[in-house]
């Protein structure tokens, strides 16, 4: 960290772009930025860094494989992967490989700039050991789930569906989002996995005449409503 400003290290050998994205973001973090990848893997190694940007194709460096380097030793730190490959092959790679995001190139500056946010709010809470939104509790170290008291027992994918609406009680959630963000579908697909899986959670969290905290938003999505 530099003063109060999470860290983005930016690796783009474009430097044009690499110009640009540092300027997007400097407003917000402390950005560095290099054009081989080895100096990015280097500071979230040694854990001064909140989010790194990584191109797919750098001088002399995969940032594919830098990125998979990191995970293989255990390292964490959220990544955005950004490149011109744009096939769905070419995205799934990037996120099997160990990237948390895929931003193919050419691409508005707003978006770049709120999957950086997005990621790095991941990382600021991913410490928190406990989750809290009106009559929830969600321990994600014990694996439990509390709504007013009442132990609720969830299935994996449940459980991270449930994480991902406490952390934005209030806000609307997408189908979308939830396709890519907690199935990993960076495609359109017709797939009904989302309403299947809010469907058995709701079944789960609301005891007969609880009010519904899951509420569906016609042609919006989705939003946890904890209000009293």
């Amino acid at each position: 960290m530099q003063g109060s400003k999470p860290s983005v290290y930016v690796s783009e050998d474009e430097k044009d772009l690499a110009n640009a994205l540092v300027k997007e973001l400097s407003g917000r973090y402390h950005v560095l930025w290099s054009e081989t990848g080895a100096e990015a893997v280097e500071a979230a190694l040694a854990g001064c860094v909140a989010v790194l940007v990584m191109d797919r194709k750098l001088k002399g460096a995969d940032g594919l494989a830098l990125i998979a380097q990191l995970r293989q030793k255990g390292n964490r730190t959220p990544a955005l992967m950004i490149s011109a490959m744009g096939e769905v092959d070419d995205r799934v790679a990037g996120l099997r490989g160990g990237g948390d995001d895929y931003l193919v190139k050419p691409f508005a500056m707003a978006e770049f700039s709120a999957r950086v946010d997005a990621l790095a709010r991941r990382q600021a809470c991913a410490e928190a050991p406990q989750l809290r939104a009106g009559p929830l509790e969600l321990d994600l170290v014990a694996r439990k789930v509390l709504r007013d008291g009442r132990e609720i027992d969830l299935l994996p994918r449940e459980f991270k569906l449930l994480e991902y609406f406490m952390r934005r009680p209030g806000l609307v959630v997408t189908r979308q989002m939830l396709l890519e963000d907690i199935w990993n579908y960076r495609f359109n697909t017709q797939t009904n996995v989302v309403d299947v899986h809010i469907r058995n959670l709701r079944l789960k969290l609301d005891a007969p005449g609880a009010k519904k905290l899951i509420v569906n938003l016609r042609g919006e999505g989705f939003i946890l409503d904890v209000a009293p």
